[in-house]
């Protein structure tokens, strides 16, 4: 099924990066740009509810869903670093990270038809990188301290988050060319 609630909700989540980047660059309003994050971040966990409760779960949406956050989530950083309202190392952390992700998932695709689902563990360090990014976001355009500190707390888990599901992702990657587990999950 392609048309499907969840799968709207995460088309509308790809379209809604450029206007994110519009606000942080064009218009120069980071809070109203964190706020936007915060919304795409939401309808993250909404488009995944949706599609089990209503049954609406579809090749489509695994594919749809994971590509609207990484699109949600770079444009984010790249826009935060241009701005200057993310610290850079965190920044290029995350898009090292993303990059090599990237570049794993390329690579197995090119290799095999498998494909690997999210883990648990990959939602809650991609939760807790749209609130880190989106609390820096906010606080630049505020000024206040509430976000700033947020912003921290969300930030580190999600950042050694992000690496160990990644070295997770690689495990998975391994034995998925191997031959040596065929049913894989990772994020």
């Amino acid at each position: 099924m392609i048309f499907t609630i969840p799968n709207v909700i995460s088309t509308i989540r790809i379209a809604a990066v450029p206007f994110l980047l519009w606000l942080l660059l064009g218009a120069d309003d980071p809070a109203a740009a964190g706020w936007a994050l915060v919304a795409i971040g939401a309808t993250d966990w909404i488009d995944g509810f949706l599609a089990r409760r209503l049954n609406q779960v579809s090749e489509l949406g695994k594919m749809l869903d994971p590509i609207a956050d990484r699109l949600a989530i770079v444009a984010a950083l790249i826009g935060g670093w241009i701005a200057g309202v993310l610290p850079w190392w965190v920044a290029f952390l995350l898009l090292v990270r993303e990059t090599l992700v990237g570049l794993m998932a390329i690579f197995l695709a090119s290799r095999t038809r498998a494909r690997i689902d999210v883990r648990y563990i990959g939602k809650l360090a991609t939760w807790a990188v749209y609130g880190g990014v989106a609390s820096f976001f906010i606080h630049a355009g505020t000024g206040w301290m509430f976000f700033l500190w947020s912003s921290w707390l969300y930030i580190v888990p999600g950042l050694v988050l992000y690496y160990v599901v990644a070295v997770q992702y690689a495990g998975d990657v391994h034995r998925l060319l191997s031959g040596s587990d065929a049913s894989v999950t990772s994020s």
